[in-house]
């Protein structure tokens, strides 16, 4: 049994109305696995809250596709017919087009079981958009045996029909940090006996707006961007204490690790001479999503009948299939999913896929994942 096209759609378009966030996606669960047991798949015991892990075929080599199912904490404005049920939950990152084309995929493998030259392991994993649940999936234990892994992000700005990819770079590696800066409060009227927080909070926003432009060398990218503070809560006050947050990000993870080196130093120095204390903490975020040089030869070669393959324009967002590639040599490509020049873009209230994006996102997992069985194959004899 596998699912035409129209079919997919209807699935994409039923997961779309009941939609879950992070770690709470108990129903999109229950409703895979009873679509795959349908199937007659195999569901592997994982011990995963939610999500699941899944197989196809028997023996080694053994190959992953993973495909996240998480959505985000956003009200839809789009006049869909199938627009979300769960009122300030939507998923405006595509994710119910993701798994929907991996549960199209494992339904076609199905029929070529006997024809694999290995396994096939099926990963709906849970709570990517909090960069938590690769990690999850990968302390199961259940991929220590995985070769190779494939995965893919739908991008509005393509159309349907294209495919891009590069080795090296797709998506930034990110850092999440959050600084708190503790004074002295004081009334207004007497600065002289207090240790001004607003001026020390202020005076490290801008010095760290200097930090790319000076610190990071013109021929590499990243990102510095101060999203939040908070200080201050009334007029005639001097504040003890306040914070500020944001994020870095860049393709080299050299590059990163020096960035917040002098992020660090740079606020610790404002803080001498400002006499305030100062406190970091850093969110659990992915590395550089980094794909393999000789598997994306493989998958670069077998999509050519699939798609119109490009080159990759590397994304600064970030994606925690990046933790899998730190432990398995993996591929990562974005698949058009739209096209229209004004379309809106991933987490936006009218984020809409276009469903003819499944005659893409389906084969590239089918044949992409029996391609990378035949490489490791041969690399055996």
């Amino acid at each position: 049994m596998s699912f035409s096209y129209e079919e997919l759609a209807e699935i994409r378009h039923y997961i779309h109305q009941h939609p879950e966030l992070s770690g709470q996606e108990y129903q999109t669960t229950a409703f895979l696995k009873e679509r795959l047991e349908e199937l007659g798949i195999h569901i592997l015991e994982s011990g995963l809250k939610t999500g699941l892990i899944a197989e196809i075929g028997s023996d080694q080599p053994v190959v992953a596709l993973r495909a996240d199912i998480d959505a985000l904490p956003i009200l839809e404005q789009t006049n869909l017919p199938y627009k979300s049920q769960n009122p300030g939950v939507m998923h405006a990152c595509g994710h119910d087009f993701h798994q929907t084309s991996l549960l199209g995929a494992a339904a076609l493998l199905k029929e070529k079981e006997d024809q694999l030259e290995g396994t096939v392991r099926l990963i709906f994993q849970p709570a990517e958009e909090i960069s938590e649940g690769a990690s999850d999936v990968l302390a199961t234990g259940l991929l220590e045996d995985v070769q190779g892994i494939i995965g893919f992000h739908n991008i509005p700005q393509l159309k349907a029909g294209q495919l891009a990819l590069n080795a090296g770079a797709m998506m930034a590696g990110v850092e999440k940090f959050k600084v708190t800066v503790t004074g002295v409060s004081s009334h207004a009227a007497r600065p002289d006996l207090g240790v001004d927080t607003v001026t020390a909070v202020t005076t490290m926003v801008q010095n760290l707006q200097l930090l790319i432009s000076r610190t990071v060398s013109p021929f590499e990218t990243a990102v510095l961007s101060i999203t939040h503070l908070d200080v201050g809560s009334t007029w005639n006050v001097l504040p003890k204490s306040g914070y500020f947050e944001g994020t870095i990000r860049s393709f080299n993870p050299s590059v990163q690790r020096e960035l917040k080196e002098h992020f660090v130093s740079i606020v610790r120095h404002i803080a001498k001479s400002l006499e305030v204390d100062v406190a970091f903490e850093w969110g659990v975020t992915p590395p550089v999503t980094f794909n393999d040089e000789e598997l994306t030869k493989v998958v670069w070669e077998a999509s050519q009948d699939l798609a119109e393959v490009l080159p990759a324009n590397p994304s600064t967002a970030g994606e925690d299939f990046a933790f899998y590639q730190e432990r398995i040599p993996g591929v990562f490509a974005f698949i058009g999913s739209n096209g229209e020049p004004d379309a809106p873009d991933l987490h936006h209230d009218h984020m809409t896929i276009d469903d003819a994006a499944f005659e893409v996102s389906v084969p590239y997992y089918v044949e992409n994942s029996q391609a990378l069985l035949r490489y490791f194959k041969a690399k055996e004899v």
